[in-house]
């Protein structure tokens, strides 16, 4: 996705309208998300900062981190806060064999059992796969705007500026507890937070 892309433009959702792209009936409502966690320090700084502000949000994490951090997994579900499936190992879905991203993603299934919401990581995914998913019972949630936090190319400001700018009522913003995005998503978490509460909008989670 290019950089002027921070909003997913209208027609990629109507071209791909089964995909949950944001909550178009929400009232002052956005939808904060972190894909790649669980991650030591960054993951739980994420989630220090959540309570403080008392909100919730949907955390998309990769199987072999929570095998890794099963402790801070627990932490973030004990907090209130929604889970998602993004896959065991970060997989690319253009670069990987159906079956195989299919397998991928039961691997993760042990950790969430009940749990049917997945992203692909990078945003990645053939039709037919994304098919296949929603088959095994799971929603395909992407985006609405996109932070670029994890681009070394964006500077703070401008990944916190991507972030205000594009959000509107239901958006639903992706934010990664990954070290690469540290320092970005650091800077621009709470400036968003505190942006949006004060122009009186809530925070939601992902069902």
């Amino acid at each position: 996705m290019f950089k002027k892309w921070s909003k997913t433009p209208a027609f990629i959702k109507k071209i791909v309208y089964k995909w949950v792209w944001d909550i178009p009936k929400a009232d002052k409502k956005i939808f904060l998300t972190f894909d790649d966690g669980p991650i030591p320090d960054v993951t739980e700084w994420v989630l220090d900062v959540l309570k403080e502000e008392k909100i919730n949000a949907t955390f998309f994490c990769i199987g072999a981190n929570i095998e890794k951090h099963q402790a801070i997994f627990e932490r973030i579900k004990k907090e209130g806060h929604q889970t998602g499936n993004h896959t065991w190992n970060h997989l690319n879905g253009w670069n990987t064999k159906t079956a195989t991203y299919i397998e991928n993603i039961q691997l993760v299934a042990k950790y969430l059992p009940e749990q049917k919401l997945f992203r692909p990581p990078y945003g990645k995914l053939t039709l037919n796969q994304g098919y296949k998913i929603r088959k095994l019972g799971y929603k395909i949630i992407m985006w609405d705007v996109l932070s670029y936090d994890f681009d070394p190319k964006t500077s703070p400001e401008e990944c916190l500026n991507y972030v205000i700018s594009a959000s509107t009522n239901g958006s639903i913003i992706v934010f990664h507890d990954s070290l690469k995005a540290a320092e970005n998503m650091k800077f621009a978490l709470p400036k968003v937070i505190k942006h949006f509460k004060k122009k009186g909008y809530s925070f939601g989670i992902l069902h």
